[in-house]
């Protein structure tokens, strides 16, 4: 069995892993609020907002973890489809969570949905991007730690949609972030713990892309996305602030009124249609 290596590069992986797994869940959480405050198209466009996010974010986690896997005896490629795939997977699986605690009318039971759809996407993700893996030999798993992090993600899905629920405040919010991108980064490290390899020495040439070819570009990219939309969403006025904004600019108007000379108020009232 070849040894696994799960940090080649130390700790810098696992930390910035976790990072891009705690922005990922901030922005999540953070659009998944809005919309609870909003109606209509706005409703639906912050929930999408929060699926890509949240679905990025778990995605470049576990690829940026994967930066620093390797096996003993063997190189390690990707497949391209098979990648592409586990972040649609995780995106669109998320959104169907994400979705059901935004319209649904039982908390309660849109919370137990929304928890087990987004934990299985998670997982979906995790194991979809782990049957790319192409190198030479064989990989199993430990079923009982596949069961456990599948466990993990639930758990942690669904207490992060309970903080988008009930959590409004920032600082709030971003406790439950971090609180979320430990517990994605602990159902990584427990699936990865379960794989093992039978390597099988071989001088042919692997198929699909090297990590540096594919996943670092890919990573950069999205990490990108993730770190320009949560400026976009920390500059954009929530719903109560538009409507102070609105309630300023009525009382504005109403104090302009008031302290204006008497024949500019009986001009104003000249070119006033009645009914």
């Amino acid at each position: 069995m070849g040894h696994l290596d799960h940090a080649t590069f130390g700790w810098l992986t696992p930390a910035l892993s976790y990072a891009m797994a705690c922005v990922g869940a901030a922005l999540g959480l953070r659009c998944t609020v809005r919309a609870l405050d909003a109606t209509g198209r706005s409703r639906r466009n912050w929930l999408l907002t929060a699926a890509s996010a949240i679905g990025t974010g778990i995605w470049t986690m576990h690829f940026v973890a994967m930066l620093g896997f390797g096996v003993t005896g063997t190189d390690i490629r990707y497949n391209v489809p098979l990648t592409i795939l586990s972040l649609v997977i995780a995106m669109a699986v998320v959104g169907v969570g994400v979705f059901a605690v935004g319209y649904g009318r039982d908390r309660v039971r849109s919370l137990l949905i929304g928890g087990l759809t987004t934990g299985i996407g998670v997982a979906s993700m995790h194991y979809m991007g782990m049957a790319a893996l192409r190198l030479h030999g064989e990989v199993r798993f430990d079923p009982l730690l596949v069961g456990l992090s599948v466990l993990i993600a639930v758990v942690a899905a669904t207490a992060a949609l309970w903080a988008a629920l009930n959590i409004h405040s920032p600082a709030a919010v971003a406790v439950a972030s971090l609180v979320m991108g430990a517990a994605v980064s602990s159902m990584h490290y427990t699936g990865m713990f379960a794989v093992r390899v039978d390597v099988v020495p071989s001088t042919a040439a692997l198929p699909g892309a090297t990590v540096m070819q594919f996943i670092f570009p890919l990573a950069v990219g999205l990490g990108s996305y993730l770190f320009i939309t949560s400026a976009f969403v920390a500059l954009s006025p929530t719903a109560k602030e538009r409507a102070a904004y609105v309630s300023a600019g009525r009382l504005t108007d109403e104090r302009a009124v008031d302290v204006a000379p008497p024949g500019f108020r009986a001009a104003q009232s000249a070119r006033t249609p009645t009914s």
